[in-house]
Order: C-alpha cells, then structure tokens, then sequence
C-alpha cells in the first residue's frame, strides 16, 4: 500500500472545503434538521440561553464580562445542586443575575483530556432534549474553560455531532408534521478554525447517518430496490463518488442468481448498486451491506407484529451508503467500494418455494431450506461481486442477519465474525470510538453446518448466527472478510441517546472509523 500520509494533500484540500459546511442552513441539510452551528471566538448578543462547558476540577464558574453577582448566584446555584464538573452533569439556572439570557445551563465534561468522543455526543443529545423542552432559539455555547485549544475544539464538534444526531427528523410523510427542534447555536471556541475543521469532518458523518436514517425509514413501498438505488445515487454523484446501478437484466446476466432468487415473488424485482470512492489507487476496501427493502419472510411467512419493522431490514445497505457518503465528504485518500444487494422478499405465484435451489454468482448451488434467510443469499452475491470485479484487500460485510444475534448479544451489541485478527481488533477499536461497539463470535468448529443433501450448500442451520456468517464466509473465499451481524440494532421504538425514534443509521459511524483505521495501520 502506498503512504498513508501521500493524500495529506488532499485532505488538507477537503477540510478547506468541508469547513464552508459550517452553517448548517444547506438544502441538505434543512432536509433533516432545522439546527444551526456557528463558532466564532467572540460572544454575541442575544442569546436566550447560555451553556457553560464545565471541567472538573473548576473552582468557581465565571466567564469575561460576568458581574459579582452573576459569580455569586450562578455558583450558588450549582453548589446546591452538587454540581464539580463531573461529565454528564447538566444543571439549570433561571434568570441568571446579570446576565441578558434567560438560562444558564452549566454541562460538567470530566476531565477533557479524557472525554470520550461518544460521551461528548450523547452529552450534547441530552442538552438537545433539554433545550427542546423550552422556547429557546438562539443558545450561546462557551467552551472557553477547555482552556487546551486542540481539547476546546475536539469536545465543542462533538457535542455540536450529539445535538445534531438528535434533532434529526423524519416527517416528510406527515400531512401535517410537528414542528422541528429549530435552533441558532453559536459556539465561543479558543480556536475557530480548528472547531470549524473537527466540527467538518463530523458534520460529514452526520449526514452519512441521516441518509442511512432516511433510507431504513422509507417504508417497503415506497423505499424499494430501484428507489433505494437511485435515492443513493442522488446522495452519492455530487460528491464524486461513482455509481453504477445494475438492474434485474443486468443482475441476471451477471448470473447472479441467488440475489435474483429472493425478488421474483416481488414487482420489484432485484438491483445491485455499486459505489466507488476513487480515493487512492491502491486495492480497493470493500463493503457490503444488505439491502433487502422490504421482508415478508417469503413462504417461510413472518406472521408475529416484527413484519412491521421489516423496512428495517435494508439498514447494512444503508449504513455502507452513509459510510461512503461520509468518507466521500471528508476527501480521505483511501480506495472504498460499496455493494449494495437490492431485494424485496414478498410472495406470489413466482416466488422461490422452501426446497428450491439458487445458483450464485460464483457457481455455488443453495438449497432454500427457508425463505426468511433472504439475506445472505442476497449477500453471497454481493459478497462474490466485490471480489470478482474489485480484487479487494479485505471485505466487510453489515446487515441485519439473524434473530440469534440478538438472542446472543441482544441490542447493545454488534456480532462480529472474521477469521483475521487484524480486522476484528480494529473494528473493536472504530466501535469504541463511537459507541458502536463489537463483539466476536466463533465460526468454528461447527462441522456439516450448512451442508445440504440436494445442493453445495442450503441457506440454514444451527446455531443460527453461526450458520449466516460460515454461509457467507463461503464467497469471501480466500480474501480477508469480517461479518457484522447488526440485528435489532436498525431501528428504535422510541428516541434514546443520540437517536430520535424510528431508523438509528447504526454502522455509518462505525464503517466510517473503521476503513480510516484500518487503512492507516
């Protein structure tokens, strides 16, 4: 692989750029959120609300410009309420003496040469749950007790990241859709053009994760095979990243026929989208992620009330596509090919039956033991596609697999299977980082798991987690592969943390980190 440090040059170039992103007034943005971020290095007038970033350890809260009895009151206040600048601490002070705002909102960080980046971002969604409880519209955020600028700048992005993440919306289908959390936050930094450039490089992966969020929304109707690819594309082409579409002629002559086989129950018959970032010449990483649209379960019928969160199962489709939005924005000198299988698993007269056999891409013939394992038929090809036509260094494939992963591990966790010690220990790393976190699983030794009587190999077997990810492991063949198996994890009935309720974008930020850390090893 060539040096790493060759394509600083180009980031430097995409962080001058990324840094015009500041304001978050874009079309594109407005299409998510109505949240405002500026920094300057100089307080403003009229604010209604000023928030104090507060370390631990800080004797007494004040800020240039305070009176005596600001100090007095203000730090009063916090004392009755046991507030020493421990992270996660937040507390409110009504009409502060002096001051023009009508609230003072003190949030104790800890320590900032320890904070982690992901307890910053759900420190700043849990401010954003607080101001959105009151009428504020224009918040001060001061940061200037972080008296390191490089720390100052760090923590501001990343509770700026949290805020943002929360106050996302997706109301495009409501008649009459509630008002949006609308807000002018306006940053007082150490360092403007350093807050800009961190607060850039996140504001590229809150995007990433709202297309992954809009993409797992679309209900099956509307967000089927064709539409998923061509909403990516919109997303995708402007910011140089190209795309090719294969529709279901293309798919077939591909000869594809394990993806082509979940769709034919369905008009919306199977497409594979492919995405290149073109960012350095070397071996391309490859991702793949499910994008099976909608999943009725086929004639292995879902019949429980989980049908209903079943547009959630193209969530591994739409995080590899936030993923590459992401890493598109952010310029990183790193070759990144998404894989998208597209299918929509529903019934009809031409529906493959439980017992029938596929053939994949790569000539391997799969019995159809159930019809409800759909996604890892759909990913064999993708999965066959990315090394055929790519070469890649390594795979890493994401989806929404199996009910055993969750049974395992249940939400908190992503499962993790890989044969390579390397890509599971930075993987580990990327899911520390942002709060995605990983755990492994064993592939072996199961023998005789995905044996079948009548065909190379069937699409079921026991234990269920196990079974998916040796299935897959069949078509990574001899190239460094991981699978991530993110079951439960695509969609929440109600917001928590930095998600809103509905579709979480889960695996953007972790893919995103991930490819970074792992080019750069």
């Amino acid at each position: 692989m060539k040096s790493f440090d060759q394509g600083l040059a180009r980031v430097a170039r995409g962080l001058a750029m990324l840094t015009t992103l500041l304001l978050l007034s874009t079309a594109a943005s407005a299409q998510y959120l109505q949240t405002t971020m500026i920094a300057t290095e100089t307080p403003g007038d009229g604010a209604d609300t000023l928030v104090v970033l507060v370390p631990a350890g800080t004797a007494q809260v004040s800020l240039p410009g305070w009176n005596q009895a600001t100090i007095d009151q203000v730090n009063r206040a916090l004392a009755a309420r046991d507030f020493d600048g421990s992270a996660r601490q937040q507390v409110e002070v009504l009409a502060p003496a002096g001051l023009t705002a009508d609230r003072l909102i003190a949030v104790g960080i800890g320590d900032p040469a320890q904070l982690a980046r992901h307890v910053a971002e759900e420190m700043g969604a849990a401010l954003a749950v607080h101001i959105n409880g009151s009428k504020a519209a224009v918040i001060e955020a001061n940061t200037r007790l972080i008296t390191d600028p490089a720390r100052n700048a760090a923590i501001a992005a990343a509770v700026a990241h949290g805020i943002e993440l929360r106050n996302y919306r997706f109301d495009q289908l409501k008649s009459s859709p509630e008002p949006r959390p609308s807000q002018l936050y306006r940053w007082i930094v150490q360092s403007q053009t350093q807050a800009e450039q961190q607060y850039a490089m996140l504001n590229a992966v809150a995007q990433g994760v709202f297309t992954a969020r809009e993409l797992t929304n679309l209900p099956g109707g509307d967000g089927h095979p064709a539409a998923f690819a061509e909403y990516a594309r919109a997303q995708l082409a402007p910011l140089g990243v190209e795309v090719t579409i294969l529709g279901p002629d293309q798919v077939e002559a591909a000869g594809m026929g394990s993806l082509l086989g979940v769709s034919k129950g369905s008009q919306h018959k199977a497409h594979l989208l492919v995405a290149h970032w073109r960012g350095s010449s070397d071996a391309p990483i490859a991702l793949v992620g499910k994008g099976n649209t909608f999943d009725t379960g086929g004639y292995d019928l879902k019949t429980t009330a989980s049908i209903l969160q079943m547009q959630g199962d193209k969530a591994g489709g739409a995080a590899v596509v936030g993923a590459l939005k992401a890493l598109a924005a952010q310029q990183v000198p790193i070759n990144v090919v998404g894989i998208v299988p597209l299918s929509q698993n529903a019934i009809s007269g031409e529906a493959v039956l439980p017992g029938d056999v596929l053939t994949a891409g790569d000539g391997t013939t799969i019995e159809v033991t159930s019809t409800d394992a759909e996604g890892r038929l759909i990913l064999a090809d993708g999965i066959w596609y990315a090394r055929d036509r790519f070469a890649p260094r390594v795979i890493v494939d994401i989806a929404t697999l199996t009910g055993a992963k969750t049974t395992a591990l249940g939400s908190e966790l992503s499962a993790v299977f890989s044969e390579h010690d390397e890509l599971v220990a930075t993987m580990r790393q990327a899911g520390e980082l942002t709060n995605e976190r990983v755990w492994q699983l064993p592939l072996g030794p199961y023998p005789g798991i995905i044996d079948s009587r009548i065909a190379d190999i069937r699409n079921t077997g026991s234990p269920g987690a196990q079974a998916g990810a040796i299935f897959l492991q069949h078509f990574a063949r001899d190239t460094p592969w991981l699978h991530i198996d993110m079951a439960g994890q695509a969609l929440l009935s109600s917001a928590s943390g930095i998600h809103p309720a509905g579709g979480t974008g889960h695996g953007v930020r972790l893919l995103t980190e991930w490819v970074k850390i792992y080019a750069a090893r």
